[in-house]
């Protein structure tokens, strides 16, 4: 997904982007992360007058990731919004403004795909779960609370208050 400032630029219609993009390298290292289909990507690019290139569009895609708490596998479809704004300089290191929202880029061109890549990893959910009310492991033994109660012990005793435990036995 490349795009030509120059041809950009001196077309008058915008740029569109419908293609796959396999984003399983940049999840690669994830252990969370079981399975990534190959995100839709649907990008609109538009010139503007003052130079930058406007990128817009959508990312779609299925992953299966364990679960936070029960660590079963589930299946979740993403759907990401993206919007990044390029501005060709001779020079991106001299750009002094940090606040602003503009990727500088050196260069007649510019491939979107590690902006995409960087957009899927940011939208991923950091702690994904099964169903809303999931109970997850016992920390003792192990077992999954959603499928019934273990027998451990869950009483929490102040371990300043440890040697008072047995006292009125």
């Amino acid at each position: 997904m490349l795009i030509q400032f120059r041809k950009l630029t001196t077309s008058d219609q915008p740029l569109q982007f419908h293609q796959t993009v396999d984003v399983s390298n940049a999840v690669k290292d994830r252990k969370d992360i079981l399975a990534v289909q190959p995100l839709d990507v649907d990008l609109t690019a538009t010139a503007s007058v003052s130079g930058t290139v406007d990128v817009r569009g959508r990312l779609q895609g299925e992953l299966e990731m364990n679960c936070s708490r029960c660590l079963k596998p589930i299946s979740e479809h993403v759907h990401i919004p993206f919007h990044e704004v390029f501005q060709p300089v001779e020079d991106p290191e001299s750009i002094q403004d940090e606040n602003d929202d503009t990727t500088y880029v050196q260069g007649e061109s510019v491939d979107l795909t590690p902006y995409v890549e960087e957009a899927f990893l940011l939208h991923l959910p950091l702690a994904p779960v099964c169903k809303a009310d999931c109970k997850g492991l016992c920390p003792n033994c192990g077992k999954d609370l959603n499928e019934g109660t273990c027998d451990c012990d869950t009483e929490v005793i102040d371990p300043r208050l440890a040697g008072l435990k047995d006292f009125f036995k």
